[in-house]
């Protein structure tokens, strides 16, 4: 008898604890990369300030996209290449002090994305590394992502410290100047 009540109250220790651990990794956490690269279209890298998930990819949102009116959606094949930033529960959101904003969630498509202020939030199926974005102003999706910017950050178009121009230069006899091209990586482009 004595060994039965012992095995069951192991088993209940064990079963609380995975129910803890799982809800642990359910934790869905926004916090802040200092000085990370972000690469805008026209191919200027500068150093930014930007909010990042907890495995530090880069948080984007596409300018119009609303739960309301979604932009990005699995039927316009968006959430293939702008996979939404997901969530098992609205109680688990944190956000580290600095962010600004209230995190939300939207129940769509069978998940619950993160939404900040309201706005849908994805991350970039080309950001290879943590704390960088190379998403920036990418128009797509009938619409212009923008990477978040975390505290302390007035533009990703601000001041660059690091210039990498993907841009082409076009010269005439007369005069000089600068052509840059806007790519779109995925339809719908405008």
């Amino acid at each position: 008898m004595l060994t039965v009540m012992l095995a069951v109250v192991l088993s209940a220790g064990f079963i609380v604890a995975g129910m803890v651990s799982a809800a642990v990794v359910q934790t869905f956490t926004l916090s802040v990369a200092h000085n990370a690269a972000v690469t805008d279209q026209t191919g200027k890298v500068t150093t930014e300030n930007i909010d990042v998930n907890g495995h530090g990819h880069a948080g984007y949102e596409l300018s119009g996209d609303s739960a309301r009116h979604p932009k990005c959606t699995q039927a316009n094949s968006c959430l293939q290449f702008w996979p939404a930033l997901k969530v098992g529960s609205s109680r688990s959101l944190q956000k580290q002090t600095p962010i600004r904003g209230k995190l939300g969630t939207w129940r769509r498509d069978g998940f619950i994305q993160v939404t900040l202020n309201g706005r849908p939030l994805y991350t970039f199926s080309h950001d290879h590394r943590a704390h960088a974005a190379a998403g920036e102003g990418i128009m797509s999706f009938n619409g212009t992502w923008h990477v978040l910017l975390g505290p302390a950050t007035s533009s990703v178009h601000g001041t660059p410290t690091t210039t990498s121009p993907a841009s082409s230069t076009t010269t005439t006899s007369s005069t000089s100047s600068t052509t840059t091209t806007t790519r779109c990586l995925y339809p719908p482009c405008y």
